[in-house]
């Protein structure tokens, strides 16, 4: 029977250009430009072509932020910020007059759309900046190649 570690693991050598884009790339900076709505490379170029549409590539520097896919993450944290600001807010407007309820309903809805479509597209500049920088969904010339398992061996 043949051992996980029957011997030494196999060096991958990149060349030059591919190591030198393998730096590593400071999370937190990328965070910062992505809820700036700013490339998370150069901070200069524009991440989204619309209001939640990404640009192809960064007009500044060029680097391709479209193929970055944030999913429901954006949509995820705004729901959890609004809900968190929003909330409080009945409690705080809570009376027993109708009318009064009413209107701090409508304030209160106001509010949430409002912080709603504020914080949407930072969200989304945010995931992209963080998938970014994390480098997570990338794949490597290796990873590309099926592995193939043979039973047995």
């Amino acid at each position: 029977m043949r051992g996980i570690d029957a011997g030494p693991a196999p060096v991958h050598s990149a060349p030059m250009s591919i190591a030198l884009e393998e730096a590593d790339r400071d999370t937190w900076l990328a965070a910062r430009r992505g809820l700036r709505l700013r490339c998370p490379a150069c901070g200069k170029g524009k991440l989204l072509a619309g209001y939640l549409r990404p640009a192809a590539a960064c007009s500044e520097c060029g680097e391709p932020t479209g193929e970055i896919r944030a999913d429901d993450a954006p949509a995820w944290a705004t729901i959890l910020l609004v809900g968190h600001i929003a909330s409080p807010l009945f409690f705080l407007f809570a009376t027993q007059d109708p009318t009064a309820s009413l209107m701090a309903f409508f304030l209160i809805a106001a509010v949430v759309l409002v912080l709603t479509f504020a914080l949407l597209p930072r969200m989304k500049g945010l995931f992209v900046g963080l998938i970014w920088a994390t480098r997570a969904g990338e794949t490597t010339q290796d990873a590309d190649q099926p592995t193939h398992y043979e039973p047995g061996t």
